[in-house]
């Protein structure tokens, strides 16, 4: 499936239905009084999270969505039906703006949250309601008020606990694929990652963690070079940053000074998370490698996705800091592999 992570929709709730001018006219009862019903409500217009989307590439073909507008009201008192409603689904992470005023309306973060985005109109009022004992017969009914519009944008930022972050071919893609169901596509050349990806990471019996792996950054990256920059809004949710280095690198610690820089010409808060350094590729270090000092309270795992070294001990370190950071109201992913 092709990832899209912004889109923009129209939404148009439905017109209330107009009042009714009726008078009641049965035998025996020459001059009845009025009995114009009111009109129905317009439908709304709902957004609703969905576990099971990733991406918003629906709305790349579906671009407006239009609530049905309330039946108008009739004699006898009758009320019109209301329109039936339409809801939208969307990803979890989904922030929707009002592409006039770039006001952010939601940010769609818990499953099966719904939210109601354009409210529809009410009804008119029959002439019922307009009888005075100075105007007995009104021949008046309101009109159906007009349903909300609006140009929505919106933009996905996915839900992951641990983003992974790394040069091209530094393992993400490896990684992610050995100690989850993910299948991304793995070739020995950069940018073999072109979007995220996300894979449920599964942690003794009944335990588990979303892993993200977003395309690998490159020096410039803030600047615009290659693709990584692009899909860095993915890891802003994240509680964790694994940053990657590979340990055939040139120079492990000047990559993972130009990562951290990168990350922070993106986004300041990024640099806030809390992080541990991954040195992949260990089966083909050299018997000499001396891996740097980082800074204070940094965990460095040295691991191999290819003989497996190191793979518990990371899985044992990336749930022990998840874990610590998740709320007691908060449920773990699943289902998204």
């Amino acid at each position: 499936m092709k990832f899209v992570d912004s889109a923009s929709i129209f939404v148009q709730a439905g017109d209330g239905g107009k009042g009714c001018v009726s008078f009641r006219r049965e035998k025996f009862v020459p001059k009845g009084g009025p009995d114009g019903g009111d009109g129905g409500r317009g439908g709304h217009i709902w957004l609703r999270t969905n576990r099971q989307l990733t991406t918003l590439l629906d709305f790349k073909y579906k671009k407006k969505y239009l609530a049905v507008r309330g039946v108008h009201g009739q004699g006898a008192r009758k009320t019109g039906k209301d329109g039936g409603d339409v809801t939208i689904d969307v990803p979890c992470g989904t922030i929707v703006r009002n592409a006039e005023t770039n006001e952010i309306i939601a940010d769609l973060t818990n499953v099966d949250q719904e939210i109601l985005i354009a409210r529809g109109g009410k009804g008119g009022r029959g002439n019922q309601h307009f009888a005075t004992p100075t105007r007995q017969a009104p021949r008046y009914a309101e009109p159906g008020q007009k349903g909300e519009e609006f140009t929505l944008e919106m933009e996905l930022k996915l839900m992951a606990d641990v983003g992974l972050v790394g040069f091209p071919n530094a393992g993400k893609s490896t990684l992610i694929s050995v100690i989850s169901a993910a299948k991304p596509k793995i070739a020995d050349y950069p940018f073999t990652t072109l979007v995220p990806n996300l894979g449920i990471v599964r942690y003794e019996e009944y335990k588990s963690f979303v892993m993200a792996d977003i395309p690998g950054i490159i020096e410039g990256a803030a600047e615009g070079k290659g693709l990584g920059i692009q899909f860095l809004r993915h890891i802003e949710r994240t509680k964790i940053l694994a940053v990657l280095v590979s340990a055939d690198s040139p120079d492990i610690a000047e990559e993972y000074r130009t990562l951290l820089g990168e990350l922070g010409k993106f986004s300041t808060g990024l640099l806030d998370k809390p992080r541990i350094v991954v040195i992949t590729k260990m089966d083909i270090a050299a018997e000499d490698l001396e891996i740097p000092v980082f800074e204070e309270g940094i965990k460095v795992l040295p691991i191999s996705s290819v003989s497996g070294q190191g793979l518990k001990e990371l899985k044992d370190e990336l749930w022990k800091e998840v874990s610590a950071r998740i709320r007691p109201d908060e449920p773990l992913e699943e289902g998204l592999e």
